[in-house]
């Protein structure tokens, strides 16, 4: 499978029409198959050294069709970066402060003991573990 039928495959697994623009944009993220942690302005860098370049407005326009169709989760550090993810497990992530990179954290080491219960008339959807980084 070519990267741009893999991409394509991707769209349609969330009811996506492919675009040109939605096309190179998934091409870009699950094209060879690994899952990514992109920014906006990460994966409109990259969109420019392709041939199908798209704008800005564009990419955070698609990337929130993708986390709508459910093919991408947000991850918000610091309250105002966001992280866009492909991998849609549920797992922790590392927040490397002297690179501003998100990547995966082992699953298999964290532990939650325990959760506050949820306030009346709603229920915990989700739980969101970043574990920030700095260098020693």
């Amino acid at each position: 499978m070519t990267a741009t039928e893999r991409g394509a495959a991707w769209l349609m697994q969330g009811g996506l029409r492919p675009t040109r623009q939605r096309l190179t944009l998934a091409t870009l993220l699950v094209g060879d198959g690994e899952n990514r942690h992109v920014t906006a302005e990460s994966l409109h860098a990259l969109s420019r050294q392709s041939d199908d370049r798209v704008s800005l407005a564009t990419v955070y326009n698609t990337l929130r069709a993708f986390c709508d169709a459910g093919l991408m989760n947000e991850v918000v550090v610091d309250g105002s970066k966001s992280y866009f993810d492909t991998r849609m497990d549920d797992h922790p992530h590392f927040y490397w402060e002297d690179t501003a990179n998100l990547t995966d954290a082992p699953a298999d080491q964290l532990q939650i003991s325990g959760l506050p219960n949820a306030p009346d008339g709603t229920v915990i959807s989700k739980v969101d573990v970043v574990i920030r980084l700095r260098r020693a």
